[in-house]
């Protein structure tokens, strides 16, 4: 489960929220084998490379503070 803000994993110049400091977040990057184009499924979950090709879905978590963010999921 997740809280807001959502934090889309692609580009929306101009557009969200402000991040501050105390703000927990996922970054959910995928990675591709092919190409960057991804499509939804009908399921409004599942989201797939156009191309066909493999891909990996992972989550780190960060927290913003008042100087450089800090990444929570890395094992110390």
């Amino acid at each position: 489960m997740h809280e807001d803000p959502e934090v889309p994993n692609f580009a929306q110049k101009r557009k969200g929220i402000k991040l501050q400091a105390g703000m927990t977040l996922a970054i959910e990057p995928m990675i591709n084998a092919g190409r960057y184009d991804v499509a939804g499924l009908d399921d409004d979950w599942t989201v797939v490379t156009e191309d066909g090709s493999l891909s990996a879905h992972y989550e780190n978590t960060v927290l913003i503070t008042d100087g450089e963010p800090e990444i929570l999921s890395l094992p110390k």
